[in-house]
């Protein structure tokens, strides 16, 4: 596990001395700010109700910006090639570079919870919902990052990784809203694949299993067919 931290320092480190880590926190907080004032005005009640779905859309929306050059930058410049003769893993490598993404992700989303110390100063916040859901927004990020980094590896080009991440989610997104227009096992296939529900039942504050497991081995698989996509450069 020293490689995956070596990599993970690394990747965080590059991070913070370039403008992209403040651009994107500085957005979505300037976003999710406006939108907090928004909502509260509109439900005059002590809640993030309507909120956090603000807030999954844009960490739909920024995080493949996260995730755009971690491998296709190295492809393009050739350090890629370096990192892989050197005496680390491909498992080190993607895995690193995934926590080094999710660790920006959950930095991103850490201010948000002032919201929550603003609610509870000036009112009575339940906190199930409030805990149940940035548990979801931790698992989806987690799920966001692994599709992002996926499609890093399997292109040169950072924009191009970056619309067609943004694609891939919103996708994800709309696939799960449109499984509540049918019943039949097309619509079933919709609601398991998409986002939508899985998500909506942390916002009640459900923490169900199902939801979980499949965010973690959604998660998995994309880290999974990452490391062989990396690996297939050594036969090329």
């Amino acid at each position: 596990m020293s490689n995956v931290h070596t990599i993970f320092l690394r990747e965080i480190r590059s991070y913070f001395v370039s403008p992209i880590a403040y651009i994107v926190i500085s957005v979505f907080l300037v976003a999710s700010g406006f939108f907090f004032a928004g909502n509260l005005q509109f439900w005059q009640e002590a809640s993030l109700k309507g909120s956090l779905d603000s807030i999954q859309f844009f960490l739909l929306l920024l995080t493949p910006v996260i995730t755009m050059r971690l491998i296709s930058e190295e492809t393009k410049s050739g350090t890629m090639e370096t990192l892989m003769t050197s005496p680390v893993t491909d498992f080190d490598v993607v895995f690193g570079k995934f926590l080094a993404a999710l660790g920006l992700y959950m930095v991103m989303i850490l201010p948000t919870w002032i919201f929550v110390l603003f609610l509870y100063i000036f009112g009575n916040p339940d906190f199930g919902p409030i805990i149940s859901s940035y548990i979801g927004l931790t698992l989806m990020g987690g799920l966001f990052v692994s599709i992002g980094i996926l499609i890093s590896s399997l292109t040169r080009n950072q924009i191009v990784a970056a619309v067609i991440g943004l694609i891939s989610l919103i996708l994800l997104w709309v696939m799960g809203f449109l499984s509540s227009y049918g019943d039949s096992w097309y619509y079933q296939c919709l609601k398991y694949i998409g986002t939508f529900d899985h998500w909506e039942s942390f916002t009640k504050g459900i923490v169900d299993t199902r939801d979980v497991i499949y965010y973690l081995s959604f998660t998995a698989l994309m880290l999974f067919i990452t490391v062989r996509v990396v690996e297939s450069r050594k036969w090329r």
